[in-house]
């Protein structure tokens, strides 16, 4: 092993504020902007679940989000060496580095053939062969592509190319670049299909569906939904923001980047929720969480819409983007440790990242034809990747960050992070910061957790 733990070593990335607000944003944004944020919104109280969403994001979401950054911009080094560097001696924090790879490589082992059936239906909608209205028929159509062991791995491996493509081109040539121009064409893309959405007959019902509060309905169960969707939400507890922190340029302010990403990814969700659920209501069809409102029910709505080709393509086309986004960002971890700890040129770290995530990722996309029957407890291999990454090694590592911020590094190098050296006067929001990792958003994660493992209700 050939560890880089030393600041400073040259590295790539990225160039400008803008940039960075991008692939943040990009890392943040994925497929549950497009469906499991707006239909949990409005399955667990509209607007009362809003609001303790944001308040779960402003003691989970968004301290976590601000010391992963802080912690990747101090050490200029990968999550492994990072936390080496900022603790050499005493409790074995890297392994919290080591956690967050194996992390990312169990969930892009699963995320990664689910988006390969949203870049297999953006190549159904452009030929026109996914629009039906019946159920039945598009149900069939999906059914056809996830048990069919051919497309489910020659999809995912594509989409796996795909990325590792740009991620080959390096940080700012190719994560910064690419999403920059991709982020722009998702707002519009979204924004294009709410002015439609929003002239159909359901849009009244879809809005008061998202935002009427119905505070009755505001439960332990629904407060713990909001709180795991605040900790899920934005790429936390695996590493991705902590690497992502180690490309900020020196006079980012993270604190303001940190809320504007909050703030756009929310704003991706709900435009998301209001592009999508007028054109549910107008033809009768429930909303709900998932594959199903994704692969079968839009594609039944949109066949029944006049230019339904049109917006169903622009549909899987954003949902594509969103995917990339997360996907970068997630493959970037195992990527750039794998360089800088092994000795690896980017290229061959890049490769072998692909090559690992080929092997790995194919289980998941057999688990619903060749090893359908192949159920060890209980749950396919696609199943226990995604019980794994999001029950157990994202939450703790999660917990372990905040740990490691509010007590391990302490609160005055963090605030010193944060102000950029005293450039900024912000001390007092790295106080309250510390205050809640070493204390709250430990305890909340905690309790999302148990909830995930099952231990109480709302699990």
């Amino acid at each position: 092993m050939s560890p880089s733990d030393s600041p400073g070593a040259k590295r790539g990335g990225f160039s400008s504020g803008l940039g960075v607000l991008a692939a943040a944003l990009g890392s943040a944004v994925g497929l549950g902007n497009i469906w499991k944020f707006p239909s949990l919104t409005g399955a667990n109280g509209g607007a009362g679940f809003l609001l303790v969403y944001l308040l779960s994001t402003l003691l989970i979401g968004l301290p976590l989000m601000v010391a992963e950054i802080a912690i990747g911009r101090q050490a200029r080094a990968n999550p492994i060496s990072a936390l080496r560097q900022l603790k050499p001696h005493g409790a074995p924090w890297w392994l919290v580095g080591v956690a967050g790879m194996g992390a990312a490589f169990l969930i892009l082992s699963f995320y990664s053939e689910v988006v390969a059936w949203v870049f297999a239906y953006v190549a159904k909608a452009l030929t026109g062969s996914l629009l039906s209205a019946d159920p039945a028929q598009t149900q069939a159509s999906f059914d056809t592509l996830v048990t069919d062991p051919v497309q489910s791995l020659l999809w995912q491996w594509l989409v796996l190319a795909f990325i590792g493509s740009i991620l080959l081109l390096g940080v700012t040539k190719g994560i910064e670049a690419v999403t920059k121009k991709l982020m722009p064409l998702l707002f519009l893309l979204l924004i294009l299909l709410c002015g439609y959405s929003l002239t159909l007959p359901g849009a009244a019902r879809a809005l008061s569906f998202l935002f009427a509060p119905e505070w009755h309905r505001i439960t332990p169960a629904v407060v713990l939904t909001a709180m795991g969707l605040a900790f899920f939400k934005l790429s936390i507890g695996m590493g991705t923001m902590m690497t992502y922190g180690s490309y900020f340029t020196a006079a980012q302010n993270i604190p303001a980047t940190a809320v504007r990403v909050m703030l756009a990814d929310l704003s991706v969700s709900l435009l998301a929720g209001m592009a999508i659920f007028p054109a549910v209501f107008s033809f009768g069809f429930a909303p709900s969480a998932g594959p199903s409102l994704v692969f079968i029910t839009i594609p039944a709505v949109f066949a029944q819409i006049p230019g339904g080709q049109v917006l169903l393509a622009a549909f899987f086309i954003l949902t594509a983007i969103a995917a990339t986004g997360a996907m970068l960002s997630i493959m970037e971890v195992p990527v750039v440790i794998l360089h800088e700890r092994q000795g690896l040129t980017r290229p061959r770290a890049t490769l072998l990242t692909l090559l690992l995530l080929m092997l790995l990722g194919a289980g998941c996309a057999l688990s619903q034809s060749l090893l359908a029957q192949f159920q060890p407890g209980g749950r396919t291999l696609f199943d226990w990747a995604d019980y794994l990454s999001s029950n157990l090694l994202m939450p703790a590592g999660g917990i372990a960050i905040a740990l490691f911020v509010g007590w391990a590094w302490g609160e005055g190098a963090f605030a010193t992070q944060l102000s950029n050296h005293g450039q900024l006067h912000n001390r007092a929001l790295a106080r309250w910061l510390c205050l809640l990792l070493r204390w709250v958003t430990p305890t909340l994660i905690l309790l999302v957790m148990l909830a995930g493992l099952g231990v109480f209700g709302g699990a």
